[in-house]
């Protein structure tokens, strides 16, 4: 069988006297997308940064497509396919806009940093940005600087960032936490839409359980740092621990 996309070996992360992540093995296969689930404090968001790269393990190893990226920064790990979304510190608040994705498209072509003249004779990375721009509905703002942006648009501007990586890893870290109603079924749908890709390994960490069940293949459950429940959506919600842990009020 091929190595999964990216799988996490006894992954754990200590802080002082408290184990936030513990040992934490799992493993995720293209064209799915796993929900990762559990109570404030879990240690969801934990697990998301040491995968990322953001957080360096106390111990375990990330492998990406059976390769050990644990020692590589954040940066090595983003060229080698794995993308990460609303890290609302990865914008670039006074440029534009289109400025913001040309430069993630930029970016993945492996260009250079000279603005003046590379969007002057490259059009075809100016189309895809513009494109992407189109995907998220931004484009009317194409010009308003990322500060000027309402939370909800600076959300959809870091998808089509992410999107613009073209990663082989979606990583959503709360997608639609702080959106307006209106604004939600934007980014579920563009979530569908990389879900739709047999090559796309899609993770979320989701409070919102309506959510969950309308995207989730899979479920994992975190809670006190430890996996404690993985499988398919109904099977887990259903089961004792999860409803003990965290979904019991939800569900009732």
């Amino acid at each position: 069988m091929d190595a999964p996309a990216l799988e996490t070996r006894e992954l754990t992360i200590r802080f002082g006297g408290h184990v936030a992540v513990d040992k934490v093995s799992c493993s995720f296969r293209a064209g799915t997308l796993t929900a990762i689930v559990g109570p404030n404090g879990a240690g969801k968001t934990t697990y998301f940064n040491l995968i990322s790269g953001q957080l360096k393990a106390t111990f375990g190893t990330v492998l990406l497509k059976g390769e050990d990226m644990t020692g590589l920064s954040v940066s090595a790990r983003t060229h080698r396919g794995m993308g990460r979304a609303f890290q609302l510190t990865n914008l670039f608040p006074n440029l534009t806009v289109a400025e913001n994705v040309r430069l993630a498209v930029q970016s993945r072509a492996g260009v250079g940093l000279d603005l003046v003249s590379l969007w002057s004779d490259r059009a075809i990375l100016i189309e895809k940005a513009e494109a992407m721009l189109d995907r998220v509905r931004l484009a009317e703002r194409r010009l308003a600087t990322v500060a000027s942006l309402s939370h909800g648009d600076q959300r959809k501007l870091e998808v089509a960032l992410m999107l613009a990586l073209e990663p082989d890893i979606f990583m959503f870290d709360e997608p639609t936490a702080g959106m307006s109603v209106d604004e939600v079924p934007t980014i579920l749908e563009l979530i569908q839409g990389i879900k739709a890709r047999s090559d796309a390994t899609i993770l979320l960490v989701e409070h919102k359980m309506d959510v969950v069940r309308s995207l989730a293949d899979r479920i994992i459950v975190l809670h006190n740092g430890q996996l404690v429940a993985d499988g398919p959506p109904a099977e887990v919600i259903a089961s004792p621990v999860v409803q003990e842990a965290y979904l019991g009020q939800a569900v009732a």
